[in-house]
């Protein structure tokens, strides 16, 4: 089987795991090491999260990473499992539609069968939301991109209403029409977790709903009893890791003890996990 079909037939399998009330669980990765972990835990698919991404590269989060590095990270990911990978790349890496187009070209390239793109912006005096009708354009550049290279990319439009305080459902369910309009596969709402929000949001969405969850929201179970298509935790396990990291660290350096080291996972299992 070429590496054409294989990518095709990954795309469609993940296709079909976005099922409103039965969603597609995704605990992000941000290197190879995590990928692997979350697939050997289970997982259908890895998701990628740019903010954790960015800062295994020593960058922060917010369009301020390279496209080359970003995605020669993505395509480290997907060359080390074998499930679907879906790839959040920002605002699309890109100052343009065509800047976008080739994003996606090169996310197909590294082996990527999916994509988060937000319509947030992070310029010095700009957003805090891009205009409908230009990403509207940025997305349907990414459809169009997608349908040329022959795999049915899953575009995720991600809408940053909640999560920057720019709007409420009807604001949202507007760019999620439009957006969907536009060739988007799917729609991701950060920032919201309460019940009738979601209701709400699933309901008037015609198109699968992915939501950000993570300490304090409400179980998967709940979540998907809402209508939710897909749930994701974003950078909240990358954060959980550095924070380990921190507190091993200080523990260390300023009572010279090593508590907080119980409970790592163990050398052998590690090297047996990525030295197949």
């Amino acid at each position: 089987m070429t590496q054409h079909h294989i990518l095709r037939d990954r795309a469609l399998a993940f296709r079909s795991r976005h099922v409103p009330g039965h969603p597609l669980v995704l605990p992000n990765a941000w290197d190879v090491t995590s990928a692997r972990l979350v697939e050997d835990a289970g997982a259908a698919a890895v998701a990628t999260t740019s903010a954790g991404l960015a800062w295994a590269l020593g960058a922060a989060d917010g369009d301020r990473l390279d496209r080359d590095r970003a995605l020669a990270a993505v395509a480290g990911i997907a060359g080390a499992v074998g499930v679907p990978v879906t790839a959040d790349i920002e605002t699309g890496y890109a100052p343009d539609t065509a800047g976008v187009g080739d994003t996606v070209r090169a996310v197909i390239a590294a082996g990527g069968v999916g994509v988060n793109i937000e319509d947030a912006l992070y310029g010095p005096g700009e957003g805090p939301l891009r205009a409908v009708p230009e990403q509207a354009e940025r997305l349907a550049a990414a459809r169009t991109a997608a349908d040329a290279a022959g795999v049915p990319l899953f575009v995720n439009a991600r809408i940053d209403t909640f999560l920057r305080g720019a709007g409420g459902v009807a604001e949202t369910l507007e760019r999620a029409s439009a957006f969907l309009a536009a060739g988007a596969d799917g729609v991701f709402v950060p920032g919201v977790v309460d019940p009738g929000t979601v209701k709400a949001l699933a309901a008037g969405i015609d198109g699968p709903l992915n939501l950000m969850a993570g300490p304090g929201a409400p179980p998967v179970a709940d979540l998907a009893a809402l209508g939710v298509a897909r749930v994701s935790i974003g950078s909240a396990i990358a954060q959980a890791a550095h924070a380990a990291t921190r507190r091993a660290a200080r523990e260390l350096l300023e009572s010279g003890t090593y508590e907080s080291l119980a409970g790592g996972l163990d050398y052998g299992d590690l090297n047996r996990l990525l030295g197949h």
